[in-house]
């Protein structure tokens, strides 16, 4: 069995840990979020949605994740 790095991260508010070497669109895949329907703001700064594969998760990072929900 292997074990997996992970590192520290600050979600949405609280101390989560989360594997390492995650963009931020792997981290919003092993969330089970759809990319299209977040929009991520990384260490104060909003991110681009095409830019998301691109962009390392890294240890200590402040990340606030605003999830749309469709319906009326």
């Amino acid at each position: 069995m292997t074990e997996t790095t992970m590192v520290r991260v600050h979600l949405n508010g609280e101390d989560r840990d989360v594997p390492a070497g995650l963009s931020v669109h792997g981290l919003l895949e092993w969330l089970e979020l759809n990319p299209a329907l977040v929009v991520v703001e990384a260490n104060r700064v909003i991110l681009e949605r095409d830019s998301y594969s691109g962009i390392p998760v890294s240890h200590g990072d402040t990340l606030e994740l605003v999830h749309f929900v469709g319906g009326g």
